[in-house]
């Protein structure tokens, strides 16, 4: 047993448990679990997973909706001095199989209801010891894996505490997938002292308390939505989980019921919430403060939202995967500078660069670069693409991360968002990169080209659209082609808009032109 007195992600939990057990932890799907429970649960899944053969830097994969045993999972994955790996509940099997060969993990940890999406890319991934299904699912479904058993033999197994402590801070606590330029996903590292870093300065500027109630209908696979239950675990508070935000009208009768105080969302979902004709029935005067972040909420939509929410305090935040968050808008500051992102948040820096990697001043457009504990540690298995984020600073030995975005500050220090350097799109709240969805495109009989573009939309932040070249021996149009990407890909990522062109814009050099295809 390692001697450390320096606290680790999991210990947030721990903490929680031993000084109000009994308090409600998490409500999830009409259950109302306690700290207490969430503890002996967690410690069961972490022994299970020892004894399987988990070992310190293992990865463990867990592949579910937002459900309890989601959340157990996770704090169980930490407690067998493993590596967590959250994936979107939507992902297709071929991707799901390429996460899996890329991340190697030596557990799975998955839900019946995705056994059509699991079953063969998890029979065909030599590194998993052990498959963890929770659910029903009969005998034959079941030994149609391998290494696999059922949630309920796993946590039948009580132990009043976790499995010895093997870890030390700067060890990975996380893996988060996230869609590069090329399309290919690359695994952001996270070490427990990123994430606690990250955990303990979003919680300060937000000041969550002890009696907070923190809506989630984000997926905990998106990092975003996966901080809120560490933040609530972290400052011992109730955490309301939520399937998704697919029935607005139903998360906002939960908010009326559980006397939700922290709403955290992105513009899609405020953007629907709005439109609600119901809005105005449910009391949401509960509401402490409200969170965006994802892309820019649109002035108008910030206007509607301190109309919505008059007791509350709208926060307005940017950031990437790669260091979790960057800034956040000030509520105070909302009416002085509406369009702008914010300011650093604590205990982080940041400056812009120029194209020679020379400090700008105010009003001056270039790459935005972050400097503190919660920048990443790289990206899995991809020390290439690690180098072109990961780079010198001003202080010897250490690292920072040039983020790719395309920003600039005016003379009072407030970030405001110009653009990414690479085509990754904004959309619902996800990121998407053309080249995954376009991939997708090539592979439906009938299309010959297609080339993916993001373009702005007041729902969505930035809608996908895709233009397509189709075989005249083969016809096919936009709704066959819309329904053949459901097929293939996430929901967020099938293109909003399709046309049919006779052929693609390029340049002189023969490359697709995307922008002409924007503007024509």
């Amino acid at each position: 047993m390692i001697n450390n007195p320096v606290p680790l992600l999991h210990d947030y939990l721990i903490n929680s448990a031993h000084q109000n057990g009994a308090k409600v932890a998490l409500v999830c799907d009409g259950h109302r679990v306690t700290y207490d429970q969430l503890e002996a649960w967690s410690n069961a899944v972490a022994h299970h997973l020892v004894e399987a053969g988990v070992e310190r830097g293992d990865r463990v994969m867990i592949f579910a909706d937002n459900t309890v045993d989601a959340a157990v999972s996770f704090w169980a994955v930490l407690k067998a001095n493993a590596i967590v790996c959250l994936i979107n509940p939507l992902t297709k099997p071929d991707k799901l199989g390429y996460l899996l060969n890329d991340c190697q993990p030596t557990a799975l940890i998955t839900q019946t209801r995705l056994y059509a999406t699991f079953r063969e890319p998890a029979r065909h991934c030599p590194s998993l010891r052990r498959v963890i299904v929770s659910g029903p699912l009969d005998d034959a479904d079941l030994n149609a894996l391998l290494h696999a058993v059922r949630w309920n033999t796993v946590t039948a197994n009580e132990h009043d505490a976790a499995p010895a402590r093997r870890c030390i801070d700067i060890d990975l606590a996380a893996i988060v997938y996230t869609s590069g330029s090329t399309g290919e996903p690359k695994g952001v590292m996270l070490t427990h002292r990123n994430m606690m870093t990250a955990c303990s300065s979003v919680s300060s500027y937000l000041d969550v308390r002890d009696d907070e109630v923190i809506l989630n209908a984000l997926p905990l696979a998106f990092d975003y939505g996966l901080y809120q239950m560490i933040m609530a675990v972290r400052a011992g508070a109730r955490l309301v989980l939520e399937r998704s935000f697919a029935f607005p009208a139903e998360t906002l009768r939960r908010v009326a019921e559980e006397r939700v105080t922290g709403f955290p969302g992105v513009p899609t979902m405020f953007s629907t919430l709005l439109q609600l004709e119901s809005l105005k029935s449910y009391d949401l005067s509960s509401i402490r403060y409200v969170t965006s972040t994802g892309a820019a909420l649109p002035v108008r939509h910030l206007e509607q939202l301190r109309h919505t929410f008059p007791g509350a305090r709208i926060y307005s935040m940017y950031g990437l995967t790669e260091c979790k968050r960057c800034t956040y808008l000030p509520p105070e500051d909302l009416d002085r500078k509406p369009s702008s992102v914010g300011i650093a948040i604590p205990n982080t820096e940041m400056w812009i660069v120029d194209e020679r990697d020379q400090r700008v001043g105010a009003g001056i457009a270039g790459q935005l670069v972050i400097r503190g504990a919660t920048v990443m540690k790289g990206y899995w298995r991809k020390p290439e693409a690690t180098a072109k984020k990961l780079k010198p600073g001003p202080l010897p030995g250490e690292q920072v991360l040039y983020t790719g975005d395309y920003c600039q500050m005016d003379a009072d220090g407030y970030l405001y968002f110009v653009s990414r350097s690479d085509e990754v799109i904004k959309s619902r709240g996800e990121k998407v990169a053309p080249k995954e969805v376009e991939s997708a495109l090539l592979d439906i009989p009938g299309i010959r080209e297609a080339a993916v573009v993001g373009v702005p939309d007041d729902l969505l932040g930035h809608a996908i659209k895709a233009f397509v070249v189709v075989d005249q021996v083969r016809p096919i149009d936009a709704k066959q082609i819309q329904r053949e990407c459901h097929k293939r890909l996430e929901s967020f990522m099938v293109p909003k808009y399709v046309v049919i062109v006779p052929e693609l814009a390029r340049t002189d050099t023969g490359k697709i032109n995307k922008r002409e295809l924007i503007t024509g």
